[in-house]
């Protein structure tokens, strides 16, 4: 990327600079009040390349309004029927207990885990392959033993799931795509 993208600049009280890219490739880079435009262009630019992938990924993902209300409906039963089924079998696997598992609305990510153990995966995760979705499922559950992404999370990660590189490229590609009809 030889050029900045357009981006929302939001001035706050906060100590550092971050960029967030949001559904559809909006870009808001949020900098501390002290912060000048010049500085801001410049981290945008120093970022530009990751910055491109991830806004080519933004634009891939389903946009809400793409759904009906009863697509968004059946992919929010197929997760709450599927979801905690994987999250047992990791959990089991992985010797640890979530405190809860819960289907969210999130359109930024697949899945997350809180500090306190609470597991959240975003119905549009069902628009995935399984491979991707058991993916994400190890991933989040992985974090309840290493709440980072450090070298021993992803360790624990491959000794579980050697082809978790492939499976979370799968994310990385348009929904449904994948999917066998039926």
């Amino acid at each position: 990327m030889d050029t900045l993208p357009d981006y929302q600049l939001i001035r706050s009280a906060r100590r550092t600079m971050a960029i967030e890219v949001r559904p559809g490739g909006l870009v808001v880079v949020r900098v501390p009040r002290r912060v000048s435009d010049a500085q801001a262009r410049s981290f945008v630019w120093q970022h530009r390349e990751r910055l491109a992938r991830h806004i080519a990924q933004m634009r891939a993902l389903p946009r809400p309004d793409a759904l009906t209300p009863a697509q968004i409906s059946a992919l929010r039963q197929q997760a709450q029927a599927l979801l905690p089924g994987r999250v047992a079998y990791w959990a089991a696997r992985l010797g640890v207990q979530p405190a809860g598992v819960r289907v969210t609305s999130a359109q930024k990510r697949f899945g997350s885990c809180s500090a306190k153990g609470r597991l959240c995966f975003s119905y549009l995760l069902m628009r995935y392959p399984e491979a991707a979705v058991d993916y994400v499922v190890l991933h989040e559950v992985a974090h309840l033993k290493h709440l980072n992404h450090g070298k021993a999370f992803y360790a624990l990660i491959a000794q579980h799931m050697p082809d978790w590189q492939a499976r979370r490229q799968l994310l990385h590609q348009p929904p449904d795509t994948h999917k066998e009809a039926g």
